[in-house]
């Protein structure tokens, strides 16, 4: 059986897991221990067939792959592949959105229709398309098409990279990363670390910084910012967390994976009177849906849909033995799904054409029969209610309430109010010495870690020192989870200036903004900042830092890029694979900041991570000659 997970809610779901036979990934995580030495430093390269080869270390052995790349080229080759593999994937699910958009204009899909329409013409706007005397259809018709034309243009800049303020523009031509186009600046990373090409590890990691720059200026913020226009803004909203959300006398569908297209439509169809007649039929009392990893933030912040948990749950829902149907897309999805699910009822279905799994039935989605599909989908998960084995069903009890649903626009509004939204409450806070700083805390689970526990202890510490923190994805669950996203929070483990601030404005210390896409909310908050002004010109200048204190895939990877390159100090819970090359650790985590305001950092620890952002605030706070912290402990 596997070690306990520090979860008890998770371990109690593993000793089911155990006395069935049934692999879990802790299981399988502890069957791989201990790691390749040589892959975790980050100096093992399989690129060509001349290898794989790998550098010694300890300086005993050999120091140079067979076609003479040492440890530098070999790290940096590596970490670049892996940066533009994660802005890969984030930027074709911003791909697919804009040709979802652009089709919905052209009227070819009709089940989705414009939610937000003064967001699509602020975005029209951005990307200089004229509003005037034209339908919304029109100019989303045209929007789609100007944004997908920047995912092929080979040379310019793209549009939102615009919102960024002038000294980071700056920093990226000067440092020759602005990027050009999403698409050409990907390929053109794997194409510069292909055997026989660029070997010079600084020169190799600009062009992981640009594939990383498309990700969240490009491909993330292009999905955001659609996802809203097309499903509607999110606003703040109260719902539950935790695998208590599963209901013993309801048909339980899990939506699990990244992209909202499928999941959005499925809000819809599970409220048709003949649906929820025939859930009935077979004797449940409605249909019930709820969330896994990062479809769960989108369904939960715009629809209120319960979120069942995060991605290191994802098999233990189905142990639970009450799900009838996990429908899947893309992103964090196991494929030892299949072998768990072969011991309950459960109906897996696999629905994106970028991704099928073996055991799963596969039923593929496409946007102009949304509304059709959904509706099939949910059917076959209605009809597997009669098929549940009462005797295997064990539903934890354990569910939490949390708040969700903070954008940068809505922020405004919470800070302001409706006649004065504005950012200033927010700075004159900091100004004030009332908030010490923002923390934007996001990024998967993992099994190296404690469920999620690093996670909820980083954040609690930070609270506890008056710094407000935001998060996104599976992070953001964590610590729903443990109570720290509701406004009640504040009262229990914030400091007495960010519970101040709190309890005025009516908001918890921690606000949860969406997906992992959605770390772009984060960055567009950061400029309002500085529009705002009185905390600097610049985002390296505000008092801000990140964490992805259990990062998993390679979008984490190009994620935290994205914010070192805009000038943010991110701590990651485990080192990103480097630590084999001395000159390419101390260059991404000392000499990167003169180039950006930014850089990284690596701490197991989340108190002691904690600690490192809380002093990379205050030495920002000392540099703006803002006040001390009128709460400030002695």
């Amino acid at each position: 059986m596997a070690k306990p997970t520090g979860n008890p809610i998770n371990d109690e779901l593993l000793k089911i897991a155990a006395q069935n036979n049934i692999s879990t990934i802790w299981d399988r995580f502890m069957e791989q221990e201990p790691h390749c030495g040589f892959g975790t430093l980050g100096v093992c390269c399989k690129i060509c067939n001349l290898g794989p080869c790998r550098i010694d270390p300890f300086g005993e052995g050999a120091q140079k792959g067979a076609c003479g790349a040492d440890s530098d080229t070999i790290s940096s080759r590596n970490l670049a592949r892996n940066a533009a593999a994660g802005a890969a994937c984030h930027s074709d699910h911003g791909r697919t959105m804009a040709k979802t958009l652009l089709d919905v204009g052209k009227g070819i899909i009709k089940d989705y229709s414009i939610k937000d329409p003064a967001k699509l013409k602020r975005l029209a706007s951005e990307f200089c398309i004229k509003i005037e005397d034209k339908s919304d259809l029109k100019i989303a018709e045209e929007l789609g098409e100007a944004i997908l034309k920047e995912y092929g243009q080979q040379e310019g800049e793209l549009t939102l990279t615009k919102r960024a303020p002038k000294k980071q523009q700056e920093n990226w031509k000067k440092t020759n990363v602005n990027p050009r186009g999403i698409d050409i600046e990907v390929v053109q990373a794997f194409s510069r670390t292909h055997i026989g090409c660029d070997n010079e590890y600084k020169h190799v990691l600009e062009a992981a910084i640009r594939a990383s720059l498309v990700d969240g200026w490009g491909g993330s913020m292009i999905a955001t910012e659609l996802s809203d226009i097309l499903f509607g803004s999110p606003e703040p909203i109260r719902a539950e967390v935790n695998l208590g959300v599963l209901k013993e006398d309801e048909v339980n569908i899990l939506l699990h994976g990244h992209e909202p297209l499928l999941s959005d439509i499925i809000v819809t169809a599970s409220q048709d009177k003949e649906l929820v007649e025939l859930a009935k039929k077979y004797g449940a009392k409605g249909i019930n849906l709820s969330g896994i990893c990062c479809t769960a933030a989108e369904v939960l912040m715009r629809h209120g849909v319960p979120m069942a948990g995060n991605f290191l749950q994802q098999e233990l829902a189905i142990i639970t033995g009450a799900v009838e149907a996990m429908i899947v897309d893309i992103q964090c999805i196991m494929p030892s799904l299949s072998e768990v699910a072969k011991s309950f009822h459960t109906k897996l279905i696999s629905t994106s054409p970028k991704a099928k799994f073996v055991g799963m039935e596969h039923i593929e989605f496409h946007e102009k029969d949304a509304l059709a599909i959904a509706k099939k989908i949910l059917r076959i998960a209605i009809e597997n209610y009669k098929n549940r084995d009462r005797s295997k069903v064990n539903i934890p009890k354990e569910k939490m309430t949390l708040v969700a649903g903070f954008t940068m626009e809505n922020v405004f509004y919470n800070l302001g109010g409706s006649f004065r939204p504005s950012y200033r409450p927010l700075n004159d806070a900091i100004i004030s010495g009332r908030i010490r700083g923002v923390a934007g805390v996001v990024g998967c689970d993992n099994p190296k870690n404690e469920s999620g526990l690093c996670h909820a202890d980083m954040v609690k510490e930070l609270i506890k020192n008056d710094v407000l923190v935001v998060q996104t994805g599976c992070s953001g669950s964590a610590c729903a989870k443990a109570g720290l996203l509701t406004p009640e929070a504040a009262f229990r483990f914030a400091g007495d200036g960010l519970k101040e601030i709190c309890e005025t404005v009516g908001i918890p210390p921690v606000l949860h903004t969406g997906s992992c896409v959605d770390n772009t909310r984060i960055l567009t908050a950061c400029c309002e900042m500085v529009k705002e002004g009185g905390i600097g010109n610049s985002i390296d200048e505000l008092p801000v830092a990140g964490a992805a204190p259990e990062w998993m895939s390679e979008k984490a990877i190009a994620i935290g890029w994205y914010f070192v390159a805009s000038g943010i100090f991110v701590v990651l819970g485990t080192p990103l694979r480097v630590l084999g090359s001395k000159n390419v650790t101390n260059y991404i985590c000392n000499e990167i900041e003169q180039l950006y305001g930014g850089k990284w950092a690596f701490e197991s620890d989340p108190i002691k991570a904690a600690h490192l952002m809380i002093g990379h605030i205050d030495k920002k706070r000392e540099a703006l000659k803002l006040k001390p912290l009128i709460y400030a402990k002695v």
